[in-house]
């Protein structure tokens, strides 16, 4: 049942074996959420459909997203896969860990959903793909050969899913007061930091772009912000374009002016106001 367990995202598949034999790794794990970003071939392919030997349903579920970001948006966790170190700071825990923390994520009321990236047979998840996760799972291998084929990784990591249901966690998260930012959130504020960030200059050398834009991408996915905090940091961007325009008066200019407007809209009275206390602003 979708929502009930991580869903698995395999970006850029370019087999349609792959995709088949990654249903049926699903299958022996009880997944059944599998998202495709602009696979090669059809994932009905009937190459993919006699590879999943009997996994036929999870393929005639899976959703084909054009862009990662649209792949993860609903998502509240997001871990990457990769064999590699990247030049960001991220997280790193192993598949045990992290399906402890997706059992207690999927645990909480409501739950704060979760999928696992897994990336392209020959080059893997490229950085922008890693810099949307909140974490990266490596897995513990011989570090003079650890290559894994696709439906490999998808089965160990969700081996070790499904072999963490009888674990109950040590510890509750802390109570929130506002909800979790899911990962369409996130997207909105770096859409709107990054617009922002364009016209004032501060992201104009073409070359260094895309890796500021991953760092700071980066930085806001592994922060685990709430929407309330999310909210915030918009009004943020938002004052800080404000504060550009030349003619902007000062903050405390600002305030007075909205003061003494108020003041000139209210109706002279001699008598005393009938409508709450009108000390207060």
């Amino acid at each position: 049942m979708r929502g009930t367990a991580p869903a698995i995202i395999l970006v850029e598949p370019q087999l349609a074996e792959n995709m088949g034999t990654t249903a049926r790794a699903m299958g022996n794990s009880a997944l059944v959420d599998l998202r495709l970003v602009r696979p090669r071939v059809s994932h009905l392919d009937e190459r993919a459909i006699n590879a999943a030997s009997g996994a036929d349903a999870i393929l005639e579920n899976a959703r084909v997203y054009d862009s990662t970001e649209e792949a993860v948006a609903d998502l509240v966790h997001v871990y990457a896969t990769t064999a590699r170190r990247r030049d960001m700071m991220k997280r790193i825990v192993t598949p045990r860990k992290a399906a402890g923390e997706m059992r207690q994520a999927l645990s909480l009321d409501p739950i704060e959903p979760v999928g696992i990236l897994f990336g392209r047979e020959r080059t893997g998840l490229e950085n922008d793909d890693v810099a949307l996760a909140n974490a990266v799972i490596e897995v513990p291998l011989n570090p003079s050969f650890c290559s894994l084929n696709l439906a490999q990784a998808v089965l160990l990591v969700g081996y070790e899913w499904y072999s963490s249901v009888d674990q109950t966690p040590t510890e509750q998260p802390a109570e929130r007061a506002s909800p979790p930012a899911a990962h369409q959130d996130l997207l909105g504020l770096y859409e709107h930091l990054e617009r922002e960030l364009d016209d004032c200059g501060f992201l104009r050398l073409p070359d260094k772009r895309p890796g500021m834009v991953r760092n700071l991408r980066s930085i806001f996915a592994r922060a685990g912000l709430t929407r309330q905090e999310v909210k915030t940091l918009h009004g943020v961007v938002t004052e800080l374009r404000w504060g550009r325009r030349p003619d902007r008066p000062l903050r405390s200019e600002r305030h007075s002016s909205l003061a003494e407007q108020r003041t000139s809209d209210e109706p002279s009275t001699d008598g005393p106001t009938t409508d709450g206390d009108s000390s207060a602003s």
